[in-house]
């Protein structure tokens, strides 16, 4: 068996140096400081463990004969498949995806604690996590665990969102996830609010959303799950009295989080009637289809041993690893793994537009959502190209442009529980005002606001650009 690494240099992991609070520590339970010890010592608590090993290690996980499908033993989980795609009626490519049908709870709970809303948050450990421990929502909890057919424990927290005495509810919508890597894959993002006693175990902590924010900074801290329930909060947003400062992007930036109506002076471009149509315009331009097809049909794919590979070492693999924790359900358990070739890069490119920030978003397809097209950054990619290898040429020159200006700039991961070192680079670049408005078919210019309201819905926004949401309250 290869141990596989749990760290790394941009990791948040026991010992590292944590952001100043400043404001953020106001009202709040515990300030970062003590976040930080108390995130430490779960590191130091947790007895966890991850090996690589062969196929044939898998506990009650095989490839089915006929199909050579992945896949476990209760017929429940999730199975390794393949994706075929057909462009314009033509056979195009295959690729192993992950099929999860079931739809899971991604869940936080918030309370008030002397009139400042609190989250409750988890230092949960995943076994494709690069640095073990992330910071998760209080339930993330695919059906097939918290209806415990894994026969471990139950998932902590969970009446507060299923059955007669959950919380009120914030919000609860269906979204996506990587629509290049799982098939149809939606899980239920809920907030809960709770008035009466929540007895906090020793692996959650109670933060607030502006602790939050500071911790946004802090690369593979948050993680993938956490960043898309709190991208639905829209109490986590800045508030409108902290429009004016002096400082001209952050300013721009807040009012871009307000209701801008279209009359007025200072407004987005966009009304809301124009984005649907130009959402709609989008999908009916995609000519191509995708199904799944048994993963022993999949072309310039091999299996050995150890790893279902691209032929020409492209995209990513399929690993399998034996795992230990200490503070999960189940203390043991093997699995398969998608582990990607190197690591992902999503930006979105922004200006300010008559003084409120504008987010340059695009229609992109990917093959295994299910509505076929969702809103995503300017530049979404699976691997860090540098910038000159952009295909294309009108974000790449935009990037390349000597005004071009980083806001945000961390690396973030994306799912643990499915995907092993799964790194993405997250940036908010500003592009000057000399950039046009009049853009490419694909993109169109949008206020926060307007995304923000989407989110109320499913299927508009994809995992990336609301990873790229949550992170934008931190620059404010």
């Amino acid at each position: 068996m290869t141990r596989l690494a749990v760290a790394g240099d941009r990791t948040a992991g026991a010992g590292r140096t944590w952001p100043d609070a400043g404001a953020a520590d106001d009202g709040a339970l515990v300030s970062l400081r003590q976040f930080a010890a108390w995130w430490d010592e779960r590191h130091r608590a947790g007895r966890f463990r991850v090996d690589r090993i062969p196929f044939d290690a898998l506990d009650s996980w095989s490839f089915e004969p006929r199909t050579g499908n992945l896949g476990h033993a209760s017929g429940r989980f999730f199975t390794i498949e393949g994706l075929r795609v057909r462009d314009s009626g033509v056979d195009g490519w295959s690729q192993p995806v992950i099929n999860q049908p079931e739809i899971g709870i991604l869940g936080i709970v918030v309370k008030e604690f002397n009139g400042v809303l609190h989250c409750l948050m988890q230092a949960k450990m995943e076994p494709g996590n690069v640095n073990t421990l992330q910071l998760s929502p209080t339930v993330q909890a695919t059906r097939s665990n918290y209806t415990q057919v894994h026969h471990g424990t139950g998932t902590r927290y969970l009446e507060h969102f299923v059955g007669a005495q959950r919380g009120q509810v914030l919000v609860d919508v269906l979204q996506s996830e990587q629509g290049a890597w799982f098939w149809r894959k939606r899980n239920r993002n809920m907030v809960v609010l709770v008035t009466g006693d929540v007895p906090v175990h020793e692996d959650y902590c109670w933060l607030t959303p502006a602790q939050i924010r500071e911790l946004m900074g802090v690369d593979n801290l948050v993680n993938m799950d956490a960043r898309t329930v709190l991208s639905c909060m829209p109490f986590a947003q800045p508030r409108e009295d902290e429009a004016v400062t002096g400082d001209e992007f952050r300013d721009a930036l807040v009012r871009s989080y307000q209701y801008q109506p279209q009359a007025a002076p200072v407004g987005p471009l966009h009304n809301p009637g124009a984005i649907l149509s130009w959402f709609t315009e989008a999908k009916t331009r995609c000519d191509w289809t995708a199904r799944l097809v048994p993963l022993g049909e999949v072309a310039r794919w091999s299996r050995t041993a150890d790893e279902i590979r691209h032929d020409e070492g492209r995209h990513f693999g399929i690993i399998a690893v034996r795992v230990e924790a200490g503070t999960r359900e189940v203390r043991q358990w093997t699995q398969p793994l998608l582990s990607p070739r190197g690591q992902g890069r999503a930006v979105f490119l922004v200006r300010p537009i008559q003084g409120v920030l504008h987010l340059l978003v695009q229609a992109r397809p990917e093959y295994g959502l299910m509505d076929m097209v969702e809103m995503a950054p300017t530049v979404q990619l699976l691997s860090d190209s540098p910038v000159g290898e952009i295909a294309d040429p009108f974000p790449r020159d935009l990037m390349a442009a000597g005004t071009a200006r980083v806001r945000y700039d961390n690396l973030l991961s994306e799912e643990g529980g499915r995907f092993h070192h799964a790194l993405t680079r997250y940036q908010i670049i500003e592009v000057s005002e000399d950039v046009p408005l009049d853009v490419p078919p694909q993109y169109c210019w949008m206020t926060v606001r307007q995304l923000t309201d989407l989110l109320r819905h499913g299927h508009y926004l994809n995992i990336e650009a609301r990873s790229l949401l949550a992170c934008l309250p931190s620059m404010c």
